[in-house]
Parts: C-alpha cells; sequence; structure tokens
C-alpha cells in the first residue's frame, strides 16, 4: 500500500538504502521499464534517485509541493504596476539626485542579467540533477517567475526610455557586477558539462555547491541588499512603482531561498557524508568571500549614498544576512554578531499584507486569499 502519511513541511530522514547511480536514469529520458515496479516515497530522494523521476505520486516531500502552489497563488505581471509617477520623477531636473540615479541604474543592470542567470542555472543544472518529480515541479514554477522578473526589467528600462544596451550589458561591463556573476557561474558552468554526473561524494559536493552559490547567495544574500536599496527609495515615495515591483519580486525570492534551504538540509540528511567539517568550511568562506564582493559593489554603487542609505550600512546588512544564511543550514557565523541596520525590511517583506508597502493599489493576485504565508 502506498504510504501517504508525510505530512511534515521539513526534511525527514530517509529509510532506504541507497543505490549506485550507474543502475537509475536521473532525466527521466531513459527507455521505459516495462516490467518496472511501482514507485513507493522511500525510493524517491533528492540526488541520485533510484525512482522513476517522471511519476510525481506518490509525494514524499510535502513543503516542495507546498511552495510550488504558493508559487501559483503568487502570480503577478510587470505591466499591472503603473510607471507614471516613476517616469514623471526619473524626467524631472530636481526629482532625484545623482547619486540616486547612479544607483538606480547600477541596481537594474545587476538584476538584469541576474533574473537570466539564475533561470539558466536552473534549466541547465539543477533540473538535471535534482531527482525528486514534486521539486522539479517546482523549479518549473520558479523558471517561469525568472522570466517574468527579467520582464520586469525590460518593462522598467522601457518606461523610463533608459539605454537598454547600457543596462542589460551592465554585467559585462562594470567591473563590480561582472565580478558577481563571474564569481557564480562557475558553478553552474561545472554542472553543465555533459559528462558531470552525480553519484560520487566529490561530484555530489559539487552540486551543493552550485545550490549554495545561487539560492544562499546569489538569490538569498545578494539580491536581498538589491531589495534594500530600491525599497528604501520607495519608503522616501521615490520610484514607487518600482518599488512595488521589487516587493513582488521579493515575495517570490522569499519562496525560492526557503525552497533552495529545504534542498541543501534534505541533502544533507540523506547523505550526512557529504557535510564533512571540511566542506562546511569551504562553504563558510564561499558566503564569507560573496559579502566581500558585495560590499565592492555596494562601495561602487553608492560612493557617497544618499538618505538613509549607504555602502557602510549594506555592507552591515551584508554581514547581517550572511550570518542568517549560515545558520539556516546548520553553519556557524561568518562574521561578529551584528544588528539589522535595516528593521523595516521586516515590514517590507510582510507577506501578509492585503495591500502593497506604498498603498498604492490594491494587490492583484490571482487566488490571493488563498495565501498562507506561516
Amino acid at each position: 500500500m502506498l504510504d501517504w502519511s508525510d505530512t511534515s513541511s521539513a526534511p525527514k530522514t530517509p529509510t532506504f538504502i541507497p543505490i549506485p547511480q550507474s543502475s537509475t536514469d536521473a532525466t527521466g529520458l531513459g527507455t521505459i521499464d516495462r516490467s518496472g515496479g511501482r514507485v513507493s516515497v522511500d525510493e524517491k530522494r533528492m540526488i541520485n534517485c533510484r525512482a522513476d523521476v517522471n511519476q510525481l505520486l506518490p509525494l514524499k516531500y510535502k513543503w516542495a509541493w507546498e511552495k510550488y502552489l504558493a508559487g501559483c497563488n503568487n502570480h503577478w505581471m510587470p505591466t499591472e504596476v503603473s510607471m507614471q509617477a516613476d517616469m514623471a520623477l526619473w524626467k524631472s531636473r530636481d526629482g532625484l539626485t545623482e547619486d540616486e540615479r547612479r544607483a538606480i541604474k547600477r541596481n537594474l543592470g545587476f538584476f538584469a542579467a541576474s533574473e537570466s542567470l539564475v533561470a539558466n542555472n536552473i534549466v541547465l543544472a539543477i533540473y538535471r540533477h535534482l531527482t525528486n518529480p514534486e521539486c522539479r515541479q517546482y523549479l518549473l514554477r520558479q523558471s517561469f517567475e525568472e522570466a517574468v522578473h527579467t520582464h520586469t526589467f525590460q518593462y522598467i528600462v522601457e518606461s523610463l526610455g533608459l539605454d537598454e544596451g547600457e543596462l542589460f550589458n551592465m554585467y559585462r561591463e562594470v567591473p563590480s557586477i561582472t565580478e558577481k556573476a563571474a564569481w557564480a557561474l562557475k558553478h553552474t558552468q561545472h554542472l553543465d558539462d555533459p559528462d558531470f554526473k552525480t553519484g560520487t561524494p566529490e561530484t555530489d559536493q559539487a552540486f551543493m555547491r552550485d545550490l549554495v552559490a545561487f539560492y544562499v547567495i546569489f538569490e538569498g544574500m545578494w539580491f536581498y541588499t538589491g531589495f534594500a536599496q530600491i525599497l528604501s527609495l520607495g519608503r522616501r515615495n521615490k520610484m514607487v512603482g518600482i518599488a512595488e515591483q521589487y516587493q513582488y519580486i521579493l515575495r517570490d525570492e522569499s519562496i525560492h531561498l526557503n525552497f533552495g534551504i529545504d534542498v541543501i538540509n534534505q541533502i544533507k540528511i540523506e547523505n550526512p557524508h557529504l557535510w564533512t567539517k571540511a566542506f562546511q568550511e569551504e562553504i563558510r568562506d564561499m558566503i564569507r568571500t560573496a559579502a566581500e564582493l558585495e560590499a565592492a559593489y555596494g562601495r561602487d554603487t553608492m560612493p557617497r549614498g544618499f538618505l538613509g542609505l549607504n555602502a557602510a550600512l549594506c555592507e552591515t546588512y551584508m554581514h547581517f544576512i550572511a550570518n542568517r544564511r549560515c545558520a539556516q543550514i546548520g553553519l556557524a557565523p561568518v562574521f561578529v554578531e551584528t544588528e539589522n541596520p535595516f528593521p523595516w525590511m521586516s515590514e517590507a517583506m510582510d507577506l501578509k499584507k492585503e495591500k502593497n508597502f506604498f498603498e498604492t493599489r490594491v494587490i492583484e493576485y490571482q487566488n490571493g486569499g488563498a495565501l498562507n504565508w506561516e
């Protein structure tokens, strides 16, 4: 009889013994085993799965399915947001300082390509090697959301009449942005090698590095300082259209981050031999390096800062976020304990609001009444 008893929202310890990767088909594109038995819950796992990855049911990781449903209920499109006030402010001679304009353009330049980099990593690396169908279902939803986010930056650039070549090429032309993109891309490039396969401690750890690089660092650290920059302006009633869209993106990213952390922690549970002390220190070094890259980006983005925001505050926020991410995946902090310099970000991330943070209009999410963000 099939086991449908999993009702938890957290990773669980497996009750099966792994079998060699060579006897499985991780892609789901292999020859159909006509004599194969029906899939049981105990055969499903995150990586190196021995169950048919094309069979969604029975669910093993209910938390992954719930995140897929939450993402569907959180649907939005950038063109629903009015950009009239932003357009007027951007064209106004005295509406924004030069420091504010620089920060906005650098911020847009980072995000414009970053959403595509994240999407490419999902499609070319993570989806190939994450051998659980309910997690793959969420990845398909996340891939769509990354496309919506890229659409958002196209919509902003078009609305404000910005130089699209300048904005979308910043990740190749602005060193502080290039360094971050290049640091993250090396993980995707490794996993995208046609000869790369999980199934050994070395390759399984390589996959975990990619998950940390993109979920914990790229989306969970670097994106959050970018959100703080724009939402800080929104709190002062500047660029409220962009700020509203960033809040919607933040809602998506909070689920992306939590999904990635759950996947990492589940892989740790199922493969404790991978989470060695040496590997933990390597991950801590990754997080520390990422925070340093973000500090350099902050100094480039805000050389003088502006009201309520500067590079030093963003670096402190990065240290706060880095320590928090370490705790979420079971690591010791990498920085001295510090307080959150942007406590108002908690209000911006209040996902239970019926109205958006700047109260410009009622949020028109489909099925919004069905959301449960506890």
